[in-house]
């Protein structure tokens, strides 16, 4: 028995997230049915952290068990054939030992969350990205931004459905930054609470249109009460960047 770590990417529109869900098809599912078309075996894919329907990923982190011998290089062709026409692709196969476990042995989470800041449609990044139309101030939004750097409860940002037994998170790194008309958010931590960074980036867009301030973000977290947060931005955005172990 050989344990696979892959590292993928996907558009996660087709999908209902991460998880396997009775109500549509997931990302878990396609990489589970991939395993078993071209081996035969019956596997549980492990990821590193559960994504929403909608949410994209760049280096989402996943691991199985497998009887059937392969090389890295044919296991990750032979995947990607099988996961055709799902936008999954495999982009690294790696042997690791037992010990290794995508989720609970990760020590670190990386996500980027896209807003194009634009009175025009989108033609291209039309499900890839939040497309806001009234001008943001990236600079006042970073500077909102640092007030939730470090640990805290994150309750005012945390889904009602967070299945998380704290709301307490240390939160390592939130910048925001502006590219021509695009504003990327990065976010770093350990873990993140259900809909936290959804929470965090729609609670800075307010920031960034003149709604808000920087202190009106530090009460809305001193408040520990989703209502005084700001609104879950779209997952379009979203992306999954990478897990560290």
């Amino acid at each position: 028995m050989q344990r696979w770590k892959l590292t993928v990417e996907y558009d996660g529109r087709p999908f209902v997230g991460w998880q396997r869900q009775d109500n549509g098809p997931s990302v878990q599912q396609s990489l589970e049915e991939a395993v078993q078309r071209l081996s035969g075996e019956v596997v549980r894919v492990h990821g590193s952290g559960r994504t929403d329907a909608g949410v994209h990923a760049l280096g989402q982190v996943c691991h199985f068990d497998l009887e059937k011998p392969f090389t890295g290089l044919k296991l990750r062709d032979a995947l990607n054939f099988h996961l055709k026409p799902a936008p999954i692709a495999v982009l690294e196969v790696e042997a690791v030992t037992e010990d290794f476990h995508a989720r609970l042995t990760s020590i670190g989470r990386a996500y980027v969350y896209r807003i194009v800041n634009r009175r025009a449609p989108l033609a291209l990044d039309a499900g890839r990205a939040w497309h806001v139309t009234r001008p943001l101030d990236a600079e006042a939004m970073h500077e909102a931004a640092q007030v939730l750097v470090g640990q805290h409860d994150f309750t005012s940002f945390r889904a009602a459905l967070c299945q998380a037994k704290s709301p307490v998170k240390t939160l390592d790194r939130l910048d925001v930054e502006r590219q021509g008309e695009e504003i990327r958010i990065h976010a770093a931590a350990r873990s993140f609470l259900h809909h936290q960074v959804r929470n965090m980036v729609g609670t800075l867009e307010l920031v960034g249109a003149g709604k808000w301030k920087a202190d009106d973000v530090r009460l809305a977290l001193e408040a520990r009460d989703r209502a005084k947060a700001g609104p879950t931005c779209p997952p379009d955005g979203l992306y999954f960047m990478a897990a560290r172990y």
